[in-house]
């Protein structure tokens, strides 16, 4: 299957948003209530206390970045005036900083103006070492972010920096209110409740309620820039449930007029869609579904704070041979055929896109049952009685954990029995896909907290630019007590060469030679360690009402990044 294929499905999109487009917007308020369903209920307001893209895209509806990814995955400025560069001089021609420019006369929703003291406020509580700040990644290679002004902040960096976008750019990095989180810093951040779950934004619409797990409401910011936006007067975003239900809200019974990543099976969506009252829309960007092997011992009979960390290696995922036969095993072709169809390609790369980034290996295409029963072989995995196989007393027995979603658990299913034909017994586990993404510290079922040997969700990055990404795999993005348990390196992957290398990419500018480090590194996760194993290339999936306009389904950042120009259809 081609990607050129697969790209129709965001082409779609953009022609949808054509043709449901009025001729002029209403003005603010005047449409009424916007209801939005997400049945991974947001837990949290605070993007840098959650990797969940639930909670990142709750957060946005009222947080905003400095600039934003297009549909395009280009930049425009958003709290910005203009986007750097090196003509404006924004970006500095060594290329060691890079200054912005804000708006005047932005205000936060409580009325208070919006400055750079913020902005450095936000560099410096998500940099707090002690804060567990989960898009830390984001901030890789910053040396210090200073307030030149009220309205100029300027970023340097340790290095120079050929593509200076990563803090403040996209839904993931969003400017906090200084006033508001001043007392929520460092080891204090998880324990501001009011602030996390209502903070006060400069987005088009501001928080009213959060109750966890459960309903958002927003109403309309009165003090949002563009007086005739948003349209909406009140946005209530639902959670809980599934799928399947979400996408029947919108498609079938006009409940909701949008439903969030309706990941289904392609006839289920084909039947909802028969109605007519609605359409599931979809966007190429960066998600990949994958398998994350914890390489450290989840072990409940090890004492709470050790378990899934550095002082306890795994007893059997970290043979390397254990790990590949288990990649070996996987049909990802018929993974792909069964639970996306035309939305999913199959993959051997966590790193898709751009093309100049991903890797043209495709070995891990060919199903190789046999090739895995062989390598377990020859690594002195012997078969028991019951087909169990067995090396120095360790049974090769495995938790396979993932959220609740009915495509997930297909999958579970398959390669379940795909591991047992080469020896391997799993026990599935499903997590409420809320308390799986919602980073909450205390919890044994997070996916940063990897209670499990395996452990399969997606995730994506924003933009054009992978390094953000790939930097996530640091040793010091393994999540631990040490830092509240965030942090995207969920393998406790840790290779000093990878370091070594994501410090290199920083001050390399050619995009050739970015590309090439960029596969290399991705070869380094996936095919050389398999510590990450890939398994479909899939699109960004979601139910739009056909009484919604404006929507522009964005596989970039945050699907709500323009939720500010959504508006009613009257039909």
């Amino acid at each position: 299957m081609k990607l050129e294929t697969l790209m129709l499905g965001a082409a779609a999109t953009t022609a949808l948003a054509a043709t449901m487009a009025p001729a002029a917007l209403a003005a603010r308020g005047s449409d009424g209530q916007l209801s939005i369903i997400m049945w991974q209920a947001p837990s949290t307001m605070n993007p840098y206390l959650s990797a969940g893209t639930k909670d990142i895209i709750a957060s946005s509806i009222a947080l905003e970045p400095l600039a934003s990814f297009t549909t395009e995955g280009t930049i425009a400025p958003r709290l910005a005036a203009e986007l750097p560069t090196v003509e404006n001089g924004g970006i500095a021609k060594d290329l060691k900083s890079v200054t912005w420019t804000l708006k005047p006369g932005i205000k936060w929703a409580d009325g208070s103006p919006f400055t750079a003291a913020d902005v450095a406020f936000t560099a410096a509580y998500c940099m707090d070492p002690s804060g567990g700040c989960a898009q830390l990644a984001k901030f890789e290679g910053v040396e210090t972010v200073e307030a030149v002004d009220e309205l100029t902040v300027k970023i340097s960096f340790v290095s120079p920096r050929p593509d200076p976008f990563s803090a403040f750019v996209g839904a993931q990095s969003p400017v906090l209110q200084k006033a508001q989180f001043a007392d929520c810093t460092g080891e204090r951040a998880p324990t501001c409740t009011q602030q996390n779950f209502n903070p006060i934004g400069t987005g088009p619409f501001k928080v009213v309620e959060f109750r966890t797990n459960d309903t958002i409401t927003f109403e309309a910011n009165p003090e949002y820039r563009d007086p005739e936006k948003p349209a909406f007067a009140r946005l209530v975003v639902k959670g809980g449930g599934d799928a399947a239900a979400a996408a029947r809200s919108v498609l079938e019974t006009g409940e909701f007029d949008y439903a969030w990543n309706t990941q289904l099976a392609p006839d289920v969506i084909a039947g909802m869609e028969a109605a007519g009252k609605g359409k599931n829309v979809a966007a190429f960007g960066s998600l990949v579904e994958r398998i994350h092997v914890n390489l450290t011992d989840p072990s409940s009979d090890l004492p709470e704070g050790e378990r899934s960390t550095a002082k306890h290696p795994h007893p059997i995922l970290t043979d390397a041979n254990v790990r590949k036969a288990l990649s070996m095993a996987i049909d990802r072709q018929l993974l792909t055929e069964l639970g996306y169809g035309p939305a999913g390609q199959p993959t051997c790369n966590l790193v898709p896109a751009p093309a100049a980034w991903a890797s043209e290996n495709t070995e891990c295409l060919t199903q190789d049952i046999a090739g895995a029963k062989a390598l377990l072989d020859q690594a002195g995995w012997v078969a028991g009685g019951d087909g169990i196989r067995e090396k120095d007393g360790k049974r090769l027995t495995l938790v396979f954990q993932s959220s609740v979603n009915a495509v997930r658990q297909d999958f579970q299913a398959l390669i379940k029995q795909w591991w047992s034909e080469i020896g391997v017994e799993t026990e599935l586990k499903t997590v409420d896909p809320s308390v799986f993404f919602g980073g909450d510290a205390g919890s044994p079922d997070t996916f940063q907290k990897f209670y499990a040997d395996i452990e399969m969700y997606a995730n994506n990055f924003e933009g054009n630019n992978p390094e953000p990404y790939l930097a996530r795999q640091t040793c010091d993005k393994i999540p631990g007590p040490d830092n509240q348990w965030q942090g995207e390196n969920t393998s406790r992957y840790c290779d000093p060469e990878f370091d070594r290398l994501i410090g290199e990419m920083t001050q390399i500018v050619d995009p050739a030679e970015r590309g090439a480090m960029g596969r290399t590194l991705n070869e380094m996760l996936t095919r050389d360690s398999n510590a990450v194993i890939p398994l479909v290339y899939r699109g960004t999936v979601s139910a739009v009402s056909n009484t919604l306009g404006g929507v522009e389904l964005n596989a970039w950042d945050s699907e709500l990044w323009n939720v500010a120009d959504w508006h009613r259809i009257q039909q």
